[in-house]
């Protein structure tokens, strides 16, 4: 299968291009390194051993697909691109639509041209909103907090309308909880420019000095201990999920809606404190406010996962901090060493 992966030179696309690879898929990566490296694309290579076609382009840019569309038969795309910042996103709302709305549209009206109608989307647990129970299912009513969330959301209702206009269309929407962690070989992971946006990137840069401390965001929310509590999936896992998901799309026969995600909540704290036991340092922190659009608790029911995919998440909070951490030990400064990304 020859499958485009936008934004392939992110986090999760590119453990997501290792597995593909592993399979025996042909890839080609699009990204605009807007918020990447290229750097990851030549590791992935590395791990793999297989040299990877990557163009670089923006989805907003009916072009840039078009040149791609043209040059390769194009059977499938996972869409990964977007902007991901639940803070940035309440501060500059509109560059969130434009990035994410707006260029989806522009992908699915390219992809409708050439007649590629096959499309896993890269989702986010943030449109259950805040909800009122846990673990949260697939049919939770939807809303959102925040700008980023709203973008998932309404990119989610436009791939249904598609389909019902259209229904050769084969829709998975891959709706995954908080990743972290990073490839065994510690060569790719999680690499956020400037401060980092996620806890885990944060504490591993408080861990490896690059950082005097972590903040955490509230210690007044109705938890075990005050902190935030999310459901962490390893990244390799959270891979998984989507080659699963883009080797069984031909048998759905409709619109796909799948959490990934463990099932278990874990606090701020609790990775703190694993994160130091798998480093074996310090990571000091201070508490200040709350950020706008956070929640309290939210971790997933994974058992339509495992019952449509046959996909479930397998890997330990341990081995999270650990590769997390090999990650960057080996890399303090990213994958460029402070040089600027591209």
């Amino acid at each position: 299968m020859s499958i485009l992966v936008t934004g392939g030179a992110g986090y999760i696309a590119s453990h997501t291009s290792v597995l593909l690879l592993k399979e025996g898929h042909d890839i080609v990566i699009f990204d605009n390194f807007c918020n990447s490296s290229s750097e990851s694309i030549r590791r992935v290579e590395s791990i793999t051993d297989k040299k990877i076609t990557a163009i670089e382009g923006d989805i907003r840019n009916r072009d840039d697909l078009i040149k791609v569309f043209d040059k390769y038969d194009i059977d499938s795309v996972i869409h990964f691109a977007g902007l991901k910042a639940v803070g940035e996103s309440v501060d500059i709302p509109l560059k969130y639509y434009d990035y994410n709305l707006s260029g989806t549209i522009t992908l699915c009206q390219v992809m409708k041209e050439y007649n590629c109608k096959s499309i896993v989307f890269s989702s986010s647990a943030t449109v259950y909103g805040d909800p009122h129970t846990t673990p949260i299912k697939e049919n939770f009513p939807t809303t959102a907090t925040n700008p980023y969330g709203r973008t998932k959301l309404f990119i989610e209702e436009m791939l249904r309308d598609i389909f019902i206009s259209d229904n050769e269309w084969k829709i998975v929407l891959l709706r995954y909880f908080n990743p972290v962690g990073a490839h065994i070989s510690g060569t790719i992971g999680e690499d956020p420019q400037g401060i980092p946006n996620n806890l885990m990137p944060f504490v591993a840069q408080t861990a490896v000095g690059k950082r005097e401390y972590l903040n955490i965001f509230g210690d007044d929310y109705d938890t075990p201990d005050g902190t935030g509590v999310r459901d962490y999936i390893h990244v390799m896992d959270l891979a998984q999920g989507h080659v699963d998901a883009i080797e069984k799309i031909n048998s759905f026969d409709n619109v796909m809606t799948i959490n990934l995600g463990t099932g278990n909540g874990y606090s701020v704290l609790d990775m703190v404190r694993a994160f130091e036991d798998a480093s074996g340092r310090n990571v000091p922190y201070k508490i200040v406010q709350r950020r706008d659009g956070d929640i309290a608790t939210c971790f997933a029911d994974p058992s339509y996962a495992k019952e449509i995919l046959g996909w479930e998440a397998k890997r330990s909070i341990r081995e999270m901090c650990e590769d997390g951490w090999r990650w960057q030990s080996n890399n303090p400064n990213g994958y460029n060493n402070g040089e600027d990304k591209k």
